[in-house]
């Protein structure tokens, strides 16, 4: 190893060569999160652009050859020449990182690109960009490929209005897939829409035979965010709704009870969706617990002495949209979305108080149901408390604490251990027999689970199949649940690929979603992804996986193949599960994530909870996709 460290190895990059050479500093990814954030970032100048008071569309295209285009009616991208630089303004901003007017100049009072690094980063990652200004009666347009300058500022002609059009196309030499999805950017376009009342975003998508089109416009904001959510749940009263600005701080909140038990409560700064929450959520969820108890004390639902409402026991059903729009959000957290304003905290929680108690006193009928969820929802987490005390009670008179029907692993470091949920004693006989002793653990389950969706907390730990999973894996639950007591680093979920299979696995995603959230948030959920096929021809043995793999490996007419299709778990042996399923190296496993947690919200309700005419409409709408389905 080389010991001299001189000046000729500092290496430095100029313009964008940066950008290209360490790409994953500004985009997260090469891969298709990377891809999606290229036009998030577009798309948020443009927003920004709508929140300065300037623009009322936007127009994004997805185009035949692979490009895609951000257009707005705002005042443009300056043109006129940059004093220091001595180049037009829009090249500056299209080819220096740092560049932009967002760092307290004046541009702008509130933005969501709050680095000032986001076009010009678009530009050093595609192949070729163009950008067109409309301003002071003309148009004028530039070219760059690879984020060099190919074609200077030139004026193109006389033009009517103001506006900004972005158009890329990502670099195959730095992207790994280059695919725009229809799904993830509606997403985030019809969430920008909700969260900016009279916006106007269009999404185009001209790559196939036939164009689709779709316009998302929100005059109530997110009055009809909260709608939305809401609009396949039973609600308990009109939504409450308070927008207000104070000491520079713009906050919107809409809120709304329903008939389920779980809360759905989502905060944004500056149109950034802050999953990990901070001051914001924190004022909001201390207004409510104060104003809610407060008057509960006051009308004479809680005596003297009974003890106060927790947080818990109030959000429970509740859905919920925080938007704070503020000059510089200083943002924290593992992920650098936590709003760590302190101000922020006191504002929020002075306004939704304010609201709040207005609405409760004016509206008496709809105060009384919301009080009595509130208090249903306490007695279920006293008498769940109580069956917990009881459990543990017992246990520690049984010794060890742990369920007698888990085969446990030998390893005590849980960093490197898995425990296999698997369908059945008989599965889990298959599987312990084919399982590394050392590090993998096996729980058999017996049936399916209960659907958490529709049910209280006391139901919940009143199942037996959900208290045993809950102590084989040592997080504790609900107030006591610690993701840092956790025993196995890997939860894999391992069921039979029949209907019964997936429906398992569907229940026992939505109490991992539901009651154990951070497991999910931090990738503790997997999935096995057992074979559909075993395929032999003389001494040799190949596994399929998908139908495609099975059609790869026999051909059109798989003569002289013998092919045995695997129904269930118990149709292998333990040598065939553990080479194909649960052999680190061999075996396919799904990580559970959480990317949109607001679509996660809306799935979990339409496939579990009260309503049929939800699921209906979903099986109607994706059931032409589904092939082989074995009934």
């Amino acid at each position: 190893m080389s010991t001299n460290y001189t000046g000729e190895q500092i290496e430095v990059l100029r313009g964008l060569e940066a950008v290209r050479k360490r790409p994953g500093m500004y985009i997260g990814n090469t891969a298709e999160r990377g891809l999606h954030q290229l036009v998030y970032e577009a798309v948020d100048n443009a927003v920004d652009e709508a929140l300065a008071g300037y623009a009322r569309t936007i127009r994004v295209v997805l185009h035949a050859d692979a490009s895609c285009s951000v257009e707005d009616d705002g005042r443009g991208i300056p043109i006129d020449l940059h004093a220091e630089e001595r180049l037009p303004a829009v090249e500056v901003v299209m080819t220096i990182l740092h560049a932009g007017a967002k760092f307290g100049k004046g541009g702008y009072k509130v933005s969501g690109g709050l680095h000032g690094v986001g076009i010009s980063v678009v530009n050093a990652l595609s192949e070729w960009m163009v950008t067109q200004v409309k301003r002071d009666g003309f148009l004028w347009r530039m070219k760059f490929e690879r984020g060099v300058t190919v074609q200077k500022l030139k004026k193109i002609g006389k033009t009517e209005g103001t506006g900004t059009l972005q158009w890329f196309k990502p670099d195959p030499e730095m992207f790994e897939v280059t695919e725009f999805h229809w799904d993830i950017l509606q997403k985030r376009l019809r969430e920008l829409a909700f969260l900016n009342r009279g916006l106007s975003i269009t999404l185009r998508d001209e790559r196939g035979e036939a164009v689709r089109e779709r316009t998302y416009t929100f005059d109530g904001g997110i009055v009809s965010f909260v709608e939305w959510l809401n609009e396949k749940k039973d609600p308990l009263h009109p939504i409450i709704s308070t927008h207000a600005e104070r000491d520079g701080v713009d906050v919107e909140v809409a809120m709304q009870y329903t008939g389920t038990y779980a809360d759905q409560i989502f905060s944004y700064a500056n149109n950034i969706g802050t999953i990990e929450g901070g001051m914001h959520l924190q004022g909001f969820r201390q207004a409510v617990t104060t104003a809610i108890n407060s008057y509960a004390r006051k009308r004479g639902a809680l005596k003297e002495g009974d003890n106060s409402l927790s947080t818990d026991d109030i959000v429970e059903g509740l859905t919920a949209v925080v938007s704070v729009k503020l000059q510089d959000p200083q943002f924290e957290g593992q992920t650098k979305t936590k709003l760590g304003n302190a101000k922020v905290r006191s504002i929020v929680a002075g306004l939704v108080s304010e609201r709040l108690e207005f609405f409760l006193e004016e509206n008496p009928k709809y105060a009384r149901a919301i009080v009595e969820k509130c208090m249903q929802a306490q007695r279920a987490r006293d008498a769940a408390k109580k069956a917990r005390d009881l459990s543990r009670r017992k246990n520690a008179l049984e010794g060890s604490g742990l369920p007698g029907k888990l085969v446990d692993c030998k390893n005590g470091n849980p960093g490197e251990c898995e425990i296999f949920l698997v369908e059945g004693d008989s599965a889990g006989g298959t599987a312990k027999g084919g399982r590394d002793p050392n590090n993998q653990a096996i729980l058999p389950l017996r049936g399916k689970i209960l659907n958490v969706e529709k049910a209280r907390l006391d139901k919940v730990l009143a199942n037996e199949e959900i208290r045993t999973m809950i102590t084989a894996l040592g997080t504790g639950f609900g107030d006591e649940f610690n993701v840092a007591k956790l025993r196995y680093n890997k939860i894999i979920i391992m069921t039979d690929a029949d209907v019964d299979g997936s429906h398992i696995r569907t229940l026992l995603l939505t109490f991992f979603y539901r009651q154990m959230k951070p497991l999910v948030e931090e990738g503790h959920v997997f999935i096995a992804q057992p074979p559909l096929y075993g395929i032999r021809k003389g001494k040799k043995q190949w596994w399929a996986f998908t139908e495609g793999e099975l059609k790869s490996i026999v051909g059109d007419d798989g003569k002289d193949f013998t092919i045995q299709q695997y129904k269930g778990l118990g149709e292998m042996d333990a040598e065939q599960l553990a080479e194909t399923t649960m052999e680190v190296g061999n075996r396919r496993l799904k990580q559970i994530t959480v990317e949109d947690a607001v679509e996660a919200e809306q799935i979990f309700t339409d496939l579990m909870g009260d309503k049929v005419e939800p699921r209906k409409q979903y099986i109607f709408e994706y059931a032409k996709g589904v092939k082989n389905l074995d009934l």
